[in-house]
């Protein structure tokens, strides 16, 4: 995964952010989308996690997501 900088994440459109109220965990593509899932299992609230895990799921459904550990 390339490194997003400031000014590629501004140009970002708010569709390919989990939580794009916030601008938050960018889904662009199947890697960001990963790091998205990582991200919110270690730092978001169980609401955030569970709109994050959905919006992936939707976007992405090959990607398998896991829960606390164990795949799904």
């Amino acid at each position: 995964m390339a490194k997003l900088t400031a000014k590629a994440r501004k140009k970002i459109k708010p569709k390919n952010f989990a939580l794009p109220g916030k601008r938050a965990y960018p889904i662009q593509d199947k890697s960001h989308a990963r790091n998205a899932l990582a991200r919110v299992s270690q730092h978001g609230t169980s609401a955030q996690k569970s709109t994050v895990r959905a919006a992936v799921k939707k976007k992405y459904p090959s990607i398998k997501q896991t829960k606390g550990g164990k795949k799904r």
